[in-house]
């Protein structure tokens, strides 16, 4: 298959280049900067991405793109344009100022194919420290912006060019129009679509698996389930899958999923798994602890059943590619912990299947339409894997997963009572670790809190909080609490992420 590889040298908004490239109907991979593929034969392209680093800082990630120039057509957008000019001789020096936020461009090279049927005055999103200030004799401008003289240029013999601003992201209103133009450079068919991602897919697992006995990690949600039904299609009876009960799941979740999966003709164990994680869990406040906790003991489960079954010699997980990207930067920052990223312990002896991993949500979500899978398993909102554990702020008690889940099935069911569902990203219910003052009738109570949570997205990449209507929230607060015992307040979080997280832990 054909694609556009994108070298990734750090940006957080490199993901964003994979998916307006998807959007666009052409396959991509996001990989590190320094790991271009041995087997080149299908690659159309390559563009290199920003970086929170200055190239002239000498830990900034660095690249020889000698293999590349000349060989494919380029496109360097902010640090890759600024690392291009500087290895060929340029000056990049720090800006006066930040360069952030909104700026037009002033000056456009209408005959460069990169800036086709762009016009002067198009607004971009700037997001530099640094800038180009001398490009090489053989580099062409052709752009500027009231601020900044160099905003992209072409190297002259070559199919490179560099851009200072950032065509990915939604600011830039032309950009899908310049990651078009790229792809036209690059002479890329554009036949990148859920049906096709399914058939080159369904081919490799068989590939990959052969005659293997693959186990699968249900959790219930988009994810798992779409990877189920992929290898289901590609190996059929040689796929187990397990869906565990942690004791943290929404109230009555267990076995409505089950109910759910007969229908999608899969192998599905159910294991009833609450006492051992509330045992493990008992006394931990700390999110990172609990979520590694419930990491292993879900490996732990998985380890005892895959053994019930013989021969078994793949675990096959719904990982998806923010879960690869909040678990570990190319900067090394760790974000979070997921549960059902690697880190299988070597007894288990089960190599690692994840036929998701460089999807984004809304993809996965039209895989599985293209699958007929049920509409509400697709339109399932995003429920972290460790469940509940990192909704309730604090140590975990079954009394206190008793008060969340009554609180958030109340949450959930009102959204889709009043047609709000399907248009908020992900919402769920937050016991937080205070008490506060109420009185209910004559007496004074001293309760718990619920934080109400509700995002808009496409990507899980950024979000901002959904602005429910006030007379929502306010029927749903007051079923809360007076249909929730232990609860005596209700609060809404208006939080934007970044600089939040959609979870609270």
């Amino acid at each position: 298959m054909e694609k556009i590889i994108i070298l990734d040298f750090g940006s957080q908004t490199t993901q964003l280049i994979g998916r307006r490239l998807r959007e666009l109907k052409e396959y991509c991979e996001i990989i590190p900067y320094n790991k271009f593929p041995e087997q080149t034969g299908d690659i159309k392209g390559v563009i290199l991405s920003g970086s929170p680093y200055s190239v002239y800082d000498p830990t900034a990630f660095k690249a020889d793109i000698n293999q590349i120039r000349g060989k494919y057509p380029v496109l360097g957008i902010c640090y890759g344009a600024q690392f291009m000019a500087y290895t060929a001789g340029g000056n990049v020096e720090a800006a006066g100022s930040r360069e952030y936020g909104r700026a037009n461009l002033s000056y456009i090279d209408n005959n460069d194919p990169l800036f086709k049927d762009i016009n002067s005055g198009s607004q971009i999103w700037m997001s530099h420290g640094d800038s180009i200030t001398k490009i090489p004799a053989n580099f062409k401008k052709i752009a500027s912006s009231d601020d900044l003289e160099l905003a992209a240029f072409h190297i002259e013999g070559e199919k490179t060019w560099g851009v200072q601003f950032h065509p990915e992201v939604f600011h830039t209103l032309d950009g899908m129009l310049l990651l078009e133009n790229f792809l036209n450079i690059c002479g890329c068919k554009r036949d990148w679509s859920p049906a096709s991602f399914i058939e080159t897919t369904v081919a490799q697992l068989k590939s990959q698996l052969g005659n293997d006995k693959v186990v699968l990690g249900l959790s219930g949600g988009v994810d798992s389930s779409v990877a189920a039904v992929l290898l289901n299609k590609a190996i059929g009876k040689n796929l187990t899958c397990i869906f565990v009960d942690h004791g943290l799941l929404r109230k009555n979740e267990f076995e409505t999923v089950m109910k759910d999966y007969e229908h999608l003709g899969l192998n599905v164990i159910g294991v009833n798994a609450k006492d051992y994680f509330y045992d493990m869990l008992k006394g931990e406040s700390d999110p990172e602890k609990k979520r590694k906790i419930i990491g292993s003991g879900f490996i732990d489960i998985f380890d005892q059943e895959a053994h019930k079954i013989k021969d078994v010699k793949w675990l096959a997980q719904g990982t998806i590619y923010p879960d690869i990207i909040e678990s570990l930067s190319i900067t090394g920052t760790v974000i979070k912990s997921h549960h059902n990223v690697g880190g299988l312990p070597e007894k288990m002896n089960l190599k690692l299947c994840e036929p998701l991993r460089l999807l984004f949500k809304d993809e996965v979500r039209r895989v599985g339409n293209e699958l007929g899978m049920m509409h509400h398993l697709i339109k399932r909102q995003p429920f972290p894997g460790p469940g509940l554990a990192v909704r309730i702020l604090g140590d975990i008690t079954p009394e206190k997963v008793q008060i969340l889940q009554e609180a958030d099935d109340i949450f959930i069911n009102g959204l889709r009572d009043w047609n709000l569902y399907d248009k908020v990203w992900q919402a769920g219910a937050i016991l937080l670790p205070v008490q506060s003052v109420g009185v209910m009738g004559d007496e004074r109570t001293y309760e718990n809190a619920i934080a109400l949570r509700a995002v808009t997205s496409t990507d899980a990449m950024t979000a901002d909080w959904a602005q429910l209507p006030y007379e929502f929230l306010a029927k749903v607060s007051n079923d809360i609490i007076n249909k929730v015992k232990g609860v005596n307040r209700v609060v809404y979080d208006i939080s934007s992420k970044p600089p939040a997280t959609i979870e609270w832990e």
